[in-house]
């Protein structure tokens, strides 16, 4: 953040601050209050804390999805935040409940979906897709919900949790599902993941949604990592094909935490026929009295929520649009290009080998100069503990059966049951100029 940004932001929390001033005067309890000395102590010690972190803000690290918030984004959360509203109910954050509401309507516009729609914002990815199922559940509850083996292991999780009978689809070689695999007459809701959080493929929406239409099955899109990438659906960077198809779904996840630069927690669910909101339906002794309109918690499994994170991500909206060149578009097709760029060196290098040409910013890729899969695994181990040891770099592992491994990589043997491979996200615009000295470092293990 830049000198005249940060003047920018001062203006703005003095009149933050007239505003709170002018219901007049009043003092802190001294309850409150705590020493210079205990305060001075207690931050330095919590900044050598923090120290400990791995690097999320460089380009050195491509490990886990973990991806900065901008500056501007935590600058709004944290202004939010000196008023602490609550977007339950509209008397806990009126305007941070209104923000909310404009932020949705973006979101779900930029996801094809009109006016009438029903959505929120969540804690995590996680409680959306719980939000999701649970609504599947409800409209069709004597029916199963079918996903992908590379669908997140939340799916699953949740089943359980709801009391759902979760069904496997196999996975073709190409991606395509083995529809004919399952009855169509047992399941109620299909699970399309457009981005998986292991390698961020892209499953086949065009597929499904002929065979969900003409069974009467809902189709629950679960963008938590891959919804933003929307924005390149017209570009030659990625295959739009299932993109441009996201509004015809009856459900979407998507976590603005991941590529929406927000602080945790922020996820969000949409759901393109308002009418479910039926299943929410509930009453409070002590809430929902301030206004007629719409309160959040109508329409929400959770109850106290940080308005703080609407704040953030309205504020985000207004800085950076969904628009392919302008925005998140540039943002996301640098990550996109890091993988490229990865994919393309590792391919013609004499140490490494990519695993599959990446769809999205995730690739796997592996050593070479080794004829097993437990040596690719013991090589792969070796390296990302080396770069973590040395801190010149910091990836993540990602673990494939074998006989997976060994379809698009028959040379090697097979002597173990799975092979543990690379894997690196490279979810900052940084990383497209970072990769050639990322690889030069790794290289060196």
């Amino acid at each position: 953040m830049n000198a005249s940004s940060k003047n920018i932001l001062d203006n703005s929390l003095t009149t933050l601050k007239e505003w709170q001033d002018s219901f007049g005067e009043w003092r802190q309890d001294p309850t409150l209050e705590v020493s210079n000395e205990r305060i001075e102590a207690t931050f330095n010690r919590l900044a050598q804390r923090l120290k400990c972190n791995f690097p999320f803000h460089h380009p050195v690290y491509a490990g886990q999805m973990l991806k900065p918030p901008h500056p501007l984004t935590w600058a709004a959360y944290a202004m939010a935040m000196s008023i602490n509203p609550n977007n339950h109910a509209l008397d806990g954050g009126p305007p941070s409940s209104e923000m909310e509401k404009e932020a949705l309507t973006e979101l779900a516009h930029f996801f094809g979906y009109g006016d009438e729609f029903l959505g929120h914002l969540t804690a995590s990815g996680t409680i959306a897709n719980l939000e999701a199922l649970w609504v599947a559940r409800e409209s069709h509850p004597d029916k199963k919900i079918a996903f992908s083996p590379h669908a997140h292991y939340t799916h699953e999780r949740m089943c359980s949790v709801l009391r759902i009978e979760g069904v496997k689809i196999p996975v073709f070689e190409d991606g395509a599902f083995d529809l004919s695999s399952i009855n169509a007459d047992d399941i109620g809701t299909i699970v399309v993941t457009l981005g998986t959080t292991g390698l961020g493929e892209v499953e086949p929406l065009d597929q499904i949604l002929p065979w969900a239409k003409e069974y009467g099955i809902r189709v629950h899109i679960d963008a938590a990592y891959g919804g933003f990438f929307r924005t390149l659906k017209d570009t030659d960077l990625i295959d739009g094909t299932s993109w441009e198809l996201m509004e015809h779904a009856d459900s979407i996840v998507v976590d603005p935490h991941k590529h929406g630069l927000q602080p945790y927690g922020c996820g969000c669910v949409l759901f393109k026929d308002p009418a479910v909101g039926k299943f929410y339906k509930h009453d409070s002794p002590y809430t929902y009295f301030t206004s007629e309109d719409l309160h959040l918690g109508e329409i929400s499994l959770e109850c106290s929520r940080a308005g703080a994170a609407a704040v953030a991500l309205w504020a985000t909206l207004q800085l950076f649009p969904l628009k392919e060149k302008e925005g998140f578009g540039p943002i996301l097709g640098k990550c996109r290009n890091a993988a490229l760029k990865m994919y393309e060196l590792t391919d013609s290098s004499s140490k490494f080998k990519p695993f599959k040409k990446p769809e999205l910013d995730i690739l796997g890729y592996f050593p070479s100069g080794v004829t097993t899969t437990s040596e690719i695994s013991s090589k792969s181990k070796e390296i990302f503990d080396n770069g973590m040891k040395d801190r010149s770099f910091y990836l993540s592992l990602y673990r494939i059966p074998a006989e997976v491994f060994t379809k698009l990589h028959p040379e090697f043997e097979v002597d173990s049951e799975y092979v543990t491979i690379l894997r690196s996200v490279f979810m900052k615009p940084e990383h497209e100029a970072f990769i050639p000295e990322l690889l030069e470092r790794i290289g060196q293990v």
